[in-house]
């Protein structure tokens, strides 16, 4: 059974105590944190004291998806914050290597990310070193969006490479998650699923979150 992972992107950003609560109660073990810094993708989200805030009122993982370029500048201050995953895409550092490295020395779980139009083949250098790979399903920047079926090869991919090599990394889905394209992702190897307007815009969303779980049952 896959793990949800709620995007507070499409929470109320007014009443996100509540929002977060509810996703929690209903058995969501990732808290999906979308960091965007206008830059690296057009719009513009939470900093670090956001989830400063957040940290105390769930026990969920907090899942910090670091949409910004050169996201070493940023790293630290979301590991004080309480940040228990930090995600970096390949795409936005010259660095990879050194920003997963700082993401480990700060006593945090490292991802790495790559958009649609980046092969696994840019990440497989640093494979062996991260928790977890964030494949995304859409272009980054904007909740709503449709699955791109042609990502599920790279999710794929990814599984084949971790059982050949030995890897101990989880594969996460980002982007038209619903539970139709969550079950291909789960067959393909992916184990945690974040899902924003499919859970927060419905107007019932612990019932969505129960139908990406029995979905992939």
């Amino acid at each position: 059974m896959i793990k949800v992972a709620p995007s507070i992107l499409s929470a109320d950003y007014v009443n996100l105590q509540p929002d977060i609560e509810m996703v929690e109660k209903a058995g969501a073990e990732f808290l999906h944190i979308d960091v965007m810094d206008g830059q690296f993708v057009p719009a513009i989200s939470y900093g670090p004291g956001w989830v400063k805030a957040i940290r105390p009122i769930s026990k969920m993982v907090l899942d910090v998806h670091l949409m910004v370029q050169n996201p070493e500048r940023y790293v630290d201050a979301f590991a004080e914050a309480g940040a228990d995953i930090i995600g970096v895409h390949v795409e936005a550092t010259e660095h990879i290597h050194r920003a997963l490295q700082m993401i480990k020395n700060a006593g945090v779980k490292a991802e790495v990310v790559i958009n649609p139009g980046t092969p696994v083949s840019a990440i497989e250098p640093v494979l062996h070193m991260v928790d977890q790979v964030l494949v995304m399903t859409v272009n980054p920047g904007f909740g709503g969006q449709k699955f791109l079926p042609e990502t599920i090869k790279k999710i794929k991919k990814l599984d084949q490479l971790k059982q050949t090599e030995n890897y101990d990394f989880d594969i996460e889905i980002d982007g038209g998650v619903n539970d139709q394209t969550v079950k291909a992702c789960a067959e393909a190897g992916a184990r945690v699923a974040v899902a924003g307007s499919y859970v927060f815009n419905a107007e019932d969303p612990t019932a969505q979150i129960e139908a990406l779980k029995n979905a992939t049952k």
